[in-house]
């Protein structure tokens, strides 16, 4: 009975350390880019983007400010795409090109600097030459 127990507390653990592990692969704090599959050959180098420090210095505090997702057209404010590309969504349209979601990322990204007044808005700025 007592080697059950102990087993039974081994394999619990273990589960636990397995999973702790696992949810740091999915965490954004290791974000040191903007990249997106769907970018092949690049005009400009990828942004350089320190995820946790950005949303910090921003005051953003949920995921789908930036991570939003829709629906029929409709925001749907509970929602969160943290875990999907943004071409998963803004390349779905059938015969949609990679400059479409390069317009995508400049209004979203671009457009909340300028609403809010910080942040950088050109193109040097966010796309430091090599």
């Amino acid at each position: 009975m007592k080697n059950r127990a102990l087993m039974a507390l081994a394999l619990l653990a273990l589960a636990a350390l397995t999973l702790a592990a696992a949810s740091g692969v999915y965490s954004q704090e290791d974000v040191t880019t903007v990249r997106d599959s769907a970018f092949g050959n690049r005009m400009r180098p990828p942004v350089p983007f320190l995820h946790d420090a950005h949303n910090e210095k921003a005051g953003i505090d949920e995921c789908n400010v930036c991570h939003h997702v829709v629906e029929d057209g409709q925001l749907l404010a509970d929602e969160t795409s943290e875990d999907q590309e943004c071409s998963e969504c803004h390349l779905a349209a059938k015969g949609a090109k990679p400059i479409e979601l390069i317009a995508v990322y400049h209004l979203r990204c671009g457009g909340c600097h300028r609403e809010q007044l910080a942040g950088p808005v050109m193109c040097a700025e966010c796309h430091p030459r090599n």
